[in-house]
């Protein structure tokens, strides 16, 4: 217990949050202690073995006598026969008797650093490391998952600015979009007028018909102009309704004329319109009463 708080102690100064290279290092150097100690308390490998066996067996191992208390019993062996009272059996016998003791001490200090120091050492190897290192990989997973978890909270508290980002960029597109076909308009309305300054060979009455907003379209190209009905020159009081082809239509905004040639209208309010040949197709002749002028076809929506 000792050895093993000893250690722990140094483990934790050794590895902070997380298992390093050096506790892999100390691990090693501590197996590598245990393996020495043991070649030193038992030099003979296959008694070694023999022990190894003996513990996995649970089984108790037998006492061993020393090569010192063996060549201690050969002297005083030996001295017997030689005769112990002769000076050299004499010598034998006490160098024998000292050579068993020193057997003896050798068998005790073996017994004793085994109880000692190689068990608890193995026992910590074998327990208390592997603890060690579980709770240490147990940290650093501990750590991790803390850090994950701060930026998922970091994250969801900017929750609320992002959706504000995603709205002004949800309105930034349609904003663009409005901006595309305010634009796509606008050049279609001056291609109208572009194709309407060519002659052509062939005089039609276009139609009108709304589109799918109900704002009127030209369904046909326009004629080409006569004199009376210049685009910079139209006489209105010269012009004379269809016999066929006027419609009725609702006026969707307020629009003021600019000039004597416009009729001026009013939101919500019901006109009678046609167009003639050779003229601007985004305008049409709206009549009201006695009252009579050119007006924007957008400002219209025509009525079945």
């Amino acid at each position: 217990p000792h050895i093993s708080l000893q250690l722990f102690h140094t483990e934790e100064k050794l590895g902070q949050a997380e298992k390093t290279e050096l506790d892999a290092h100390l691990e090693n150097l501590l197996a590598r202690i245990y393996r020495q100690t043991e070649i030193l308390l038992q030099p003979n490998p296959s008694a070694r073995i023999e022990e190894f066996f003996y513990e996995k067996l649970d089984k108790k191992i037998p006492s061993r006598i020393t090569n010192g208390e063996l060549l201690g019993q050969y002297m005083q062996d030996a001295a017997n026969d030689f005769g112990a009272a002769t000076p050299y059996g004499s010598t034998l016998m006490k160098v024998g008797e000292y050579q068993r003791k020193l057997g003896e001490t050798e068998r005790e200090f073996m017994q004793t650093s085994a109880i000692s120091f190689l068990t608890p050492l193995r026992n910590f190897l074998e327990g208390d490391w592997r603890t060690i290192s579980a709770e240490h990989e147990l940290r650093v997973a501990q750590t991790e998952f803390d850090r994950q978890a701060e930026v998922t909270r970091l994250l969801l508290e900017g929750i609320s600015s992002t959706h504000v980002n995603h709205l002004r960029c949800l309105h930034e597109f349609v904003e663009a979009q409005a901006t595309y076909y305010a634009q796509c308009h606008r050049l279609m309305q001056e291609l109208q007028r572009e194709l309407a300054r060519f002659p052509n060979t062939f005089t039609v009455t276009p139609s009108i018909s709304a589109g799918p907003s109900g704002v009127a379209q030209s369904a046909m190209p326009a004629a080409p102009h006569s004199k009376a009905m210049e685009a910079d020159g139209l006489k209105i009081e010269e012009v004379q309704a269809p016999a066929a082809g006027t419609r009725k239509a609702k006026v969707l905004y307020d629009y003021d004329a600019a000039d004597a040639t416009e009729l001026s209208l009013m939101a919500d309010e019901l006109i009678t319109v046609y167009t003639v040949p050779g003229m601007d197709p985004d305008w049409l002749i709206g009549e009201r009463g006695n009252q009579k002028g050119k007006v924007p076809v957008t400002y219209l929506e025509l009525l079945s």
